[in-house]
């Protein structure tokens, strides 16, 4: 059950199953998550609930997470006051490298422990929430918060 005290979360990924692990396990530490399957969904919901974290698959048909990142980025009000963490199994540094540039805050690599995803979503979760949903830009990245 979500807790009103944690932000809420928009999980983008076109593999339900992965989508569904991953929801089930935040939801199970109260946070409250949207799924998307696909980029235009994700934008889509990123308007509707906007969610103070995103994580974000980037292998998907149609818009890539590379594309729906920019975007989310580039909005005009919630872009600000967003984390993007990409989910990839793309490990190599040039794609790390893009996750960065278009925008994303972090990154974490599939496969990947759910503890671990976990402590991911709480470092960016620390860095934005004190100004979620109140139209103040986020923390900026500090040295140190993307994982290896």
């Amino acid at each position: 059950m979500a807790d009103s005290s944690h932000p809420p979360i928009l999980v983008v990924d076109d593999n339900p199953d992965n989508a569904h692990i991953i929801r089930d396990y935040l939801e199970a530490r109260g946070y409250p998550i949207t799924v998307a399957y696909n980029g235009d969904d994700a934008l889509k919901a990123f308007e509707e609930v906007k969610p103070a974290l995103v994580l974000l698959d980037v292998m998907m048909p149609g818009r890539d997470g590379w594309q729906v990142c920019r975007e989310i980025k580039q909005h005009p009000t919630l872009g600000r006051n967003v984390r993007v963490v990409m989910v990839t199994a793309l490990d190599d540094w040039v794609n790390k490298r893009q996750a960065l540039q278009t925008g994303a805050d972090d990154f974490v690599e599939k496969p990947f422990e759910l503890p671990r995803l976990a402590a991911t979503v709480e470092r960016n979760v620390k860095l934005v929430a004190p100004n979620a949903g109140t139209g103040a830009p986020a923390s900026p990245a500090t040295p140190g918060t993307r994982t290896r």
